[in-house]
């Protein structure tokens, strides 16, 4: 794939690397010539000086050929200009933006622009840690109504079919991370210890999806 960067920062410089670490075609654009030490001497892909969502910058770094195209520079209005930009007279369909007001991110969201809420993923990830008890989020559709989260588990439910979980809390289990791999359920699996589960629901029905799985399967 051939991917265009907005913005040499410190996300920028190392999404830059590890995309072309797994042998895809990158090019960068960054209004400051100097941020592209960050790339390091071993970076082999295009370093594009000029604004992000200048359509001439955009096609010098091969916008036109481009698979997909991230906006991660520090300022909102730029990464969401050059998002529409490629998306909308480029014709790029796999766009993403970091965006920094969590309000914004949710109405560009909704208007099918994906986006990365950086200080709400920040706040949601330090709340995992703090409150490992309470779900995580791990993915919600543009309107909001349904998310992928993974959802604490009472020791309980362990030995009991993953099955009982659906049908006691009204979920689907997604996938299982179990020894840090992610597993697709099968009819007959059953909970180990450890075990991370992934559930896709009803956002509205978050609350009480951690309720039945803070509790034992005895109670359903």
């Amino acid at each position: 794939m051939h991917i265009v960067i907005m913005g040499c920062g410190r996300v920028g410089s190392a999404l830059a690397r590890t995309l072309e670490k797994q042998g895809h075609s990158v090019a960068v654009v960054d209004q400051d010539p100097t941020a592209f030490r960050r790339l390091g001497s071993g970076f082999v892909g295009k370093r594009v000086t000029g604004v992000g969502f200048d359509q001439d910058t955009l096609r010098e770094a091969g916008i036109e050929e481009a698979d997909a195209f991230a906006a991660v520079s520090s300022g909102d209005n730029s990464n969401i200009i050059a998002a529409r930009v490629a998306r909308e007279t480029f014709g790029v369909e796999n766009v993403a933006a970091r965006i920094y007001d969590p309000r914004r991110a949710e109405v560009y969201q909704r208007l099918g622009i994906p986006t990365v809420a950086t200080v709400r993923w920040t706040a949601d990830q330090m709340m995992r840690r703090l409150l490992p008890s309470e779900a995580e989020p791990n993915w919600q559709d543009p309107s909001g109504a349904v998310q992928l989260a993974e959802v604490p588990v009472a020791g309980g439910w362990i030995g009991h079919r993953l099955s009982k979980l659906e049908t006691a809390a009204e979920v689907r289990v997604a996938f299982v991370t179990r020894l840090g791999v992610g597993t697709l359920p099968t009819p007959e699996m059953v909970l180990q210890e450890s075990d991370v589960v992934h559930m896709m629901m009803r956002t509205a029905d978050l609350k009480a999806v951690e309720a039945v799985f803070a509790k034992g399967p005895e109670e359903h």
